[in-house]
């Protein structure tokens, strides 16, 4: 196996950090929250008071001002482990950021140190039941008022943190008339009149993860719930596109750490299973199997590690994102379904854990954008887009 050269010491001990925490208040309760849907409050909690919320944030805004490298080790332990419940990664690396990147002073202020002590879940509201990869297609509207304030309506839906969610940041139409270029993201808190969440959704995989429907009725937006103030009216959809290498590249590391654990886990079963009077192990088409999977996964990790260089050098650009996610998940399936396979009819009991990663790798070639339209950006910047036709 080739060394990886992409974490130090300090990386490594964070990780180990973070396993402690995950044995302690993730391991014994998991399956817990994948029967009733949504993982316990407290861990959001327990989690900000250890420093495992928003560590990439500056300090004064109640981060610990870690490089990226800290969320690419966390992300890799939760799947790593199984554990997709648990919905740090979006409110760590996305809702997060947003606000840091383009929200004003004032906003920065009152939202990152809630966000990072675990008092508010953070949430991103972008797929409508009309909308999903083409987010140019939202119907949701937040209208100007008199007053400066914004009258937000439209519903969301696939909403990861919805359940939980105290902010959520939403992409609404503020000019309705203008397309992608009248979008703009607002910050509705709980609680706000007109504001509902609705049932939490049973979904294939990703059980214990709180997905949910969003409702937004009249809801009165203050201008300063502008994401960014007035600078940032109608220029949301940029925002998107510039957080979107980002996201993609989150998807593709977390797809190679649940492969190879799902490789390691069938490499110890195959070893103990006896078939004919042998172990799994000894037939050549285990061997086989799992030589080319190990292969094709050795192959994705150099490939998303020399993406992680250029995320921090800020080098990724949005095709070569999306190869990683692209590649990398449709590899995550693969490798799931060929390590069931391997598991024979145990496989396909839920107590196994190749069958919860089978269920919760499904959805990988769908968020973030689905690997078709992955392959379109990278068609695009090929020079194949629009303007060969």
């Amino acid at each position: 196996m080739i060394e990886r050269t992409l974490f130090n010491a300090d990386h490594e001990a964070f990780r180990e950090s973070f396993r402690r925490f995950i044995d302690k208040e993730i391991a014994p309760y998991h399956e817990a929250w994948e029967e009733q849907g949504h993982v316990a409050r407290e861990v959001w909690n327990k989690a900000g008071k250890n420093g495992f919320l928003c560590m990439t944030m500056p300090q004064e805004y109640g981060g610990s001002g870690a490089d990226k490298l800290y969320s690419v080790v966390q992300i890799e332990e939760l799947n790593a482990r199984g554990f997709t419940g648990i919905g740090f990664t979006l409110h760590n690396e996305l809702v997060a950021p947003y606000i840091l990147r383009y929200g004003t002073e004032a906003q920065k202020l009152k939202f990152l140190p809630r966000l990072a002590s675990g008092e508010m879940v953070g949430a991103i509201a972008m797929s409508e039941p009309a909308a999903g990869s083409d987010l140019q297609g939202i119907k949701s509207t937040a209208i100007k008022q008199a007053d400066g304030s914004y009258l937000l309506n439209g519903s969301k839906t696939f909403i990861t943190n919805g359940w939980h969610a105290a902010l959520v940041i939403v992409v609404a139409k503020t000019n309705p008339s203008a397309g992608a270029k009248g979008t703009s993201l607002l910050l509705v808190e709980r609680g706000m009149d007109g504001f509902a969440c609705g049932k939490r959704l049973k979904k294939l995989g990703l059980k214990a993860q709180d997905t949910s429907e969003l409702f937004f009725d009249n809801v009165r937006v203050p201008a300063d719930n502008l994401l960014g103030g007035e600078t940032l009216e109608n220029r949301g959809f940029a925002c998107l596109m510039e957080q979107l290498p980002w996201e993609r590249l989150g998807i593709a590391i977390s797809a190679v750490a649940a492969a190879q654990a799902a490789i390691d886990s069938t490499i110890a079963y195959v070893m103990e299973r006896k078939a004919f009077g042998q172990a799994v192990a000894a037939f050549q088409n285990t061997r086989f199997t799992l030589a080319e999977l190990q292969t094709e996964v050795q192959v994705a990790r150099v490939f998303v590690d020399k993406c992680c260089e250029l995320y921090l050098q800020e080098k990724l650009d949005t095709a070569t994102a999306s190869m990683a996610k692209y590649w990398c998940s449709d590899l995550q399936c693969k490798v799931m379904d060929e390590c069931l396979q391997l598991h024979g009819g145990y496989g396909y009991m839920w107590e196994y854990p190749i069958a919860r990663a089978y269920a919760d790798a499904r959805v990988q070639r769908i968020y973030g954008g689905t690997n078709e339209i992955m392959k379109e950006v990278i068609g695009r910047a090929m020079g194949l887009g629009e303007k060969a036709h």
